[in-house]
Formats: structure tokens, sequence, C-alpha cells
């Protein structure tokens, strides 16, 4: 990193902030530093450049225009560099302004609390450079016919991410994700084409080709000697018709797959329209003996609601209250009721979002269920997952369990 080229802006109503700060900034080699004392002031320098390069130290808390409306007008220049907040107001308030900062496009470096310390400012000015500032890119929009064909013409594929047991690293089953490998934009994900499925009355005939692609897959994995379920995303669309129950127990029997190796994942993002008909889907879904998992738990809609309505056989903590929930006491708090509720109600509970050593030794310390997430695997073609297991298997006999890999000697002990 050259310092001598990072243009950096300090921006308090403190006069004796911005002193500070300057000083600071200039015992760690830092030389291009502007320092304004209101938001006004701070636009126009903004508004003479337009480098990436750009970082501004932002006070959240000021008289006329505060950081958050600031953050606003930034947006509003095309600013494409990087932020830093430095304030006195509390983590649940800096975690939310760095949320919407976020949101609009902005890169944030972090956060310093008041009094600012030398040592914590030279380590988050470490990371400058590291993570290119955040752009929002235009997601490619689709035609409904587009997808009707990609459909009928086999170009909807199936990756597979793997679900491991926590206390014995055991590959306990899969989840099939949908890709759409389309002839000229490559492999699109599901983000882009899901909401137009069900917009366009395309959602069923599109899970219909998830599932059959997927039972058969897992039926090959089954008669090769390994006991793995399938998890297969539901969405509300498709408990609204009445025949889903019909046309997924009919396609476990011919294809030869147990219920109980089938668990249905329901996304609860969207509202139920009439709960009459969604209710009778699972019920009887449940009475057949396929396994019904709650997706995405604490994201949606009255996800208590749900779990007192409907007997769920598994619960899948969403990722945002995994990552990183060792050191966020908020993410922490609800990784942990979430988790307490998924226990004293009798299910499995997944946790979805472990990218790391720290995520996985979590897990380990609170004892977790079932894992899933980058830290494991990415999701893959059916074809890479016999090398995966292999290479997994190596891992858990080095000593991936229960802590007993050798942890960074800086990690704080907040398990």
């Amino acid at each position: 990193m050259d310092k001598s080229k990072i243009r950096i802006l300090i921006l308090d109503d403190e006069p004796f902030m911005l002193k500070l700060l300057q000083h600071m900034l200039a015992r760690l080699g830092f030389t291009e530093m502007t320092v304004c004392d209101n938001g006004i002031a701070a636009l126009d320098w903004v508004a003479a450049s337009d480098s990436e390069r750009d970082l501004i130290l932002l006070d959240l808390n000021m008289p006329e225009m505060d950081g958050i409306e600031f953050v606003r007008k930034l947006t509003e220049h095309g600013y494409r560099g990087s932020l830093v907040l430095v304030s006195g107001e509390n983590e649940r308030v800096l975690q939310m302004a760095e949320k919407l900062i976020l949101a609009h496009g902005i890169n944030v470096l972090g956060h310093l609390a008041k009094p600012v310390s030398l040592p914590e400012l030279s380590a988050l000015m470490e990371t400058y450079g590291e993570t290119p500032a955040i752009t929002l890119k235009e997601s490619h929009s689709y035609a409904a016919d587009e997808l009707a064909s990609a459909i009928t013409d086999g170009e909807l594929v199936i990756y597979y991410q793997p679900k491991v047991a926590v206390t014995t690293g055991e590959v306990v089953g899969l989840e099939a994700l949908v890709r759409w490998q389309h002839p000229v934009d490559g492999l699109v994900f599901p983000d882009q084409f899901i909401d137009l499925a069900e917009e366009h009355s395309m959602i069923d005939a599109l899970t219909q080709v998830v599932l059959h692609t997927a039972l058969q897959q897992i039926k090959q994995w089954q008669l090769a000697g390994l006991k793995l379920s399938i998890a297969i995303n539901v969405s509300m669309d498709n408990l609204a018709a009445l025949n889903f129950v019909d046309q997924v127990a009919q396609a476990a029997l011919d294809i030869g797959i147990a219920p109980q190796d089938i668990v249905l994942e329901v996304t609860e993002s969207r509202l139920m329209h009439d709960q009459r008909v969604a209710l009778e889907v699972l019920t009887r879904l449940r009475l057949k003996r396929f396994r019904l998992s709650i997706d995405d738990f604490g994201t949606g809609h009255s996800s208590l609601t749900q779990l007192h309505d409907i007997s769920f056989d598994e619960l899948k903590i969403d990722k945002s209250f995994v990552h990183g929930a060792w050191h966020d006491e908020t993410v922490r708090a609800i990784y942990d009721a979430s988790l307490g509720v998924g226990k004293r109600l009798g299910m499995v509970v997944v946790a979805e979002g472990v990218e790391d050593q720290d995520d996985w030794d979590l897990l380990c310390h609170t004892n977790c269920d079932v894992a899933q997430g980058y830290f494991i695997a990415r999701p893959m073609p059916a074809a890479a997952v016999n090398d995966w297991m292999t290479s997994w298997d190596e891992r858990v006999r080095n000593g991936l369990l229960n802590g007993q890999v050798k942890t960074r000697q800086d990690r704080p002990q907040r398990l």
C-alpha cells in the first residue's frame, strides 16, 4: 500500500478530534489529508475528486448534516472510495450505520469508537486496499420465454452443497441448488430467475426439474453405498398447489428414494396467501414421512408462528446469524436463541454460512447439530462430490473436530 497516494478526508465537528486523527494518521505515514468540520465543505472535497483511492473518516453525530445524511449525499455524488466510521455511538448503532452504507454501495473498512487509539487505527488502516470498493451491480434481466425455454431445453443444472454433522464430521446430506447454464451468460444463479419463475407460474415446472434430477442423483450415491439425504428448496407457490404432495410422492416412488431421505426446505421469506392450502400440503407431506425444514430462520415472516403451526423436522439458522457470531454480541444472541428454540422443539438444527474456523469452533462449543457453508464446501457439480468427500475425510482425520486444529493465538476466547 502506497500511503502517499491515498487521499484522506477527516470529517468531524470537534476540532480536537480533527487534530488528533490528523496527528495519528501522520504518525502512520499518511500525508494527503484534509479536515472538515461540516458536511457541506466535505461534499465540495468529494466533488473535486472521483478517485477510488479516496478514504473518508466520518463522524456520525454532527449538527446540521449528520453522518447518515452525508452518506446519502455521497451516493448522489457518485463517491467511489471507502469509509471509516469514527463515533461515540454504541455498537448497535454503528452496525446499523455500516449496513446502510454497504447498502448504498460504499465500502466500509470498519468503525472506531471514541476515544480513538493509535493501535486500533493502525490495524484498521492496514486493511485498506485488501477489499476493493463495492459497487452496486445490476442483475441481468431475463424474459419469461427465455426461462421457459431453459426449463424445457435442459439448461437447468443442479449443484450440491454438503451438510455435515458437527460432532463427528460425517456427511449427512447435500442440498440441491439450481443453476441456469445460459448459452451466452454462462452460469446464472437462482436470485436472477426464481422470482421470474414465480411471477410467470413456472415455479412448479422448475421445481419438478430440480426434484427429479436431484432424486436420480441421490439414488446413484445411495447405490454406491453412501447414506445421504437430499434437501430440495420449495417455494411457497409450490405449497399453493394441492397436487404438489402427489407429485413429490410419485417422484420418490418412481426413483426408489425413501421419503425420510428427502428434506423439503421451506423458505419463509414469502407470506402464505392461503394458509389452509399450504398447511394441508405440509401436513400431508409430513404424514407421508417426508422431512420438512424451515430455511433461513429469522429472516422472513412470522418465524415463531410457523414453528408453532407446522411440524418441522429441521431448523436452518440463516447465515447472517452464524458467520461472525463468535465475536458479534448481537449476532451471537440471535444465533443462541435460534439454536435454543430448535433444540427445545426436538429439531435438527443446521447452521448455514459456516465460512471459517471460528464459525466452526462456535458450532462445536454450542453443540449445534449440522453445519453447512464455504468452510466445509462450496456448491459443486455432482461429479465433484466424491473427490470432495475424500478431501473432507482427510481434514476430519487430521483433527478438524472440536477445536483440535491449532487455533490462532490472537483469537478472543468468546465461545
